[in-house]
């Protein structure tokens, strides 16, 4: 299975500290799943600064943690926020970034043994 996330920024920023890692991971783990609920409720409701200010917030995790497809998904989500979008336009892609965020809080729990 190919991994949904790469930590090779971490290392780099915190020159191959393994102990910085695990806290920007358990941080990862413990901010963005509500987040990532923060969103769809905010899409449900057409409540767009909801959804923009979550989507904001776990912009930097998922860059840091290299999830590049999910992290251009959740700039399409602020974007669409921003423009007062359609809901249906969004659906798909909260759903597609829904799923990847979670394949990688799998991967992470099981790769760091939480």
């Amino acid at each position: 299975m190919a991994l949904q996330y790469n930590l090779s920024k971490v290392y780099e920023i915190s020159e191959n500290d393994v102990e910085f890692a695990l806290q920007i991971v358990n941080l990862f783990l413990q901010e963005v799943p509500d987040e990532i609920k923060s969103i769809k409720v905010g899409i449900e409701e057409k409540d767009y600064s909801r959804t923009y200010a979550a989507a904001h917030k776990i912009k930097p995790s998922l860059d840091l943690l290299g999830m590049d497809l999910a992290y251009d998904e959740n700039i399409q989500i602020m974007t669409w926020a921003k423009s007062e979008g359609k809901k249906k336009d969004i659906k798909e892609i909260y759903k597609s970034l829904k799923d990847r965020v979670d394949l990688a809080i799998k991967e992470l729990k099981k790769d760091f043994k939480l």
